[in-house]
């Protein structure tokens, strides 16, 4: 479940902020479409019901007020489609039914026709399957089952002709009047009318009914439309110090300690970006403490290097030579750590460098094979750069003999293929080589190779620019290295 949420949910906050408002919004309308169409059958029927109780009780001090042998054709008359009147010297219903409904309408018809006796009964009507037919069987089973209608039985007792009381015997003649079902009966001769009506539901739904309006419709779409548009401009003014603040995490993930993140927004977006920014001064702090001691380290190693060397200069061959190679050795470290201060100390500002005019120029002055690209745009520092792809053509010619380099575009990035015919290096030190003061072979020893920096600061200006640096042992021999670089977009 949660796999197939995934794949439908849109990856950014915007998106998902979107996705929850057209929900809520969809689900609250329809909801409140149900509500309405409940309320709208409850209005209908209590109108329906009042223009019927009306009929009936307007009807009834009618049918009393007349002759008795003019009462069934007045009841005839007054007969529709949905309501058969008849008279009858016996009540259609004995008593009323016990159900909520059926009590209602009792209980109004008594308050307007009080002291006469009410009885009522309401109950569904069940179609009964023997009287269908086959094509009528095959019908419902093609439609959806529909409500069966109400049915609704109303016996009312009559009074003689009773004459019409005003005035202060009218009043006391409505305080003797009995108001329980089981009243006395009224003067004789009055007889019942009994009345069945049956409450027809609807061709279709309510719900559907406004559905097919086309209301419902145009509220959704004038909701979703104005709550979408504020919505989605509050959360671009929400997301966009997160944005922010992801664009410098990354910038500082590839070594820039210059990436500030501007503290606004909310008050847990302020506090995110200040303690982003906080880090960022301290790790470059340390950093800068960090280079001046390595190079501090390096010059001042040199002068009692250089001491020592004078002095074994002085000694019998067979101890001044292994001295003297030890004491180089020392000399290339000590110059190697300077030049590694030196290069993560220089500032230098970002900016567009054709990588194809960069490389072409580098290749041409080390002696080294250039196959050009097409015309590639990118963000860097231009004499970084140079120095990181110089340490990586120089290993090649050290140790390869020759090296050949090529420009290739790889979804969407500028890729770097740097080849030379060298041993290679041995697969279980790939990882290492990265690390300064490692060098890749055993057989590469001080006269040939150097500190064991040039592959550790060639990463770390690579992935400063936002790429990748990688390693691989070319068949029969020789080593491949792959740098990628983001282009300019």
């Amino acid at each position: 479940m949660s796999t197939f949420m995934s794949k439908w949910m849109p990856d950014g906050l915007a998106g998902r902020f979107a996705l929850l408002l057209a929900s809520a919004l969809i689900v609250a309308n329809v909801l409140a479409l149900l509500v309405l169409s409940l309320e709208r059958a409850r209005w209908g029927r209590e109108s329906r019901d009042n223009r019927e109780l009306e009929r009936i009780v307007a009807l009834v001090p009618v049918l009393e007020s007349i002759e008795p042998s003019l009462r069934p054709a007045v009841a005839r008359n007054a007969s529709t489609r949905v309501a058969q009147i008849e008279l009858s010297d016996q009540p259609l219903n004995a008593s009323t039914a016990d159900n909520v409904r059926s009590r209602s309408l009792q209980e109004r018809l008594s308050q307007s026709l009080a002291p006469r006796q009410v009885f009522v009964m309401v109950a569904d009507r069940r179609q009964q399957n023997n009287r269908t037919s086959d094509s009528r069987r095959s019908d419902a089973r093609r439609q959806p089952p529909r409500p069966a209608p109400e049915i609704i039985g109303v016996s009312i007792q009559l009074a003689g002709n009773v004459p019409q009381a005003t005035g202060a015997s009218r009043i006391a003649e409505e305080e003797a009047m009995p108001t329980s079902p089981e009243a006395a009966p009224l003067s004789a001769g009055g007889g019942w009318v009994n009345i069945t009506a049956r409450s027809l539901p609807p061709a279709q739904g309510h719900a559907a009914t406004l559905l097919g309006e086309g209301v419902f419709y145009l509220i959704l779409g004038l909701s979703l439309v104005s709550v979408l548009v504020v919505g989605l401009w509050f959360v671009r003014r929400l997301t966009q110090p997160l944005a922010l603040l992801a664009d410098a995490a990354q910038a500082a993930g590839r070594g820039d300690r210059s990436a500030r993140v501007p503290e606004q927004g909310a008050r847990e977006v302020r506090e995110a970006a200040a303690a982003f920014n906080a880090m960022q001064a301290q790790i470059a702090r340390f950093d800068a403490e960090r280079t001046r001691t390595l190079g501090a380290v390096g010059h001042d190693l040199r002068t009692p290097i250089t001491s020592l060397r004078i002095r074994a200069e002085m000694l019998d061959e067979e101890f001044r030579d292994p001295m003297v190679r030890t004491l180089d050795e020392m000399t290339v470290m000590a110059n190697g750590l300077v030049a590694f201060a030196r290069g993560n100390a220089e500032p230098e500002e970002m900016q567009n460098v054709e990588l194809n005019e960069l490389l072409s120029h580098l290749c041409q002055e080390r002696g080294a094979s250039y196959t050009p690209g097409e015309h590639r745009i990118i963000r860097a520092r231009p004499v970084a750069l140079q120095r990181a792809f110089g340490n990586l053509v120089d290993n090649a010619i050290r140790y390869g003999s020759l090296a050949r380099m090529s420009l290739q575009l790889v979804e969407g990035c500028a890729v770097v293929i740097l080849e030379d015919d060298g041993p290679g290096i041995p697969e279980e030190r790939m990882e290492t080589v990265f690390e300064p003061f490692v060098r890749g072979d055993d057989s590469r020893n001080s006269e040939t190779g150097g500190a064991g920096l040039g592959l550790s600061i060639a990463l770390s200006i690579i992935r400063s620019h936002g790429g990748t640096l990688t390693l691989r042992n070319r068949k029969p021999s020789g080593l491949q290295v792959s740098v990628s670089l983001p282009l300019t977009q």
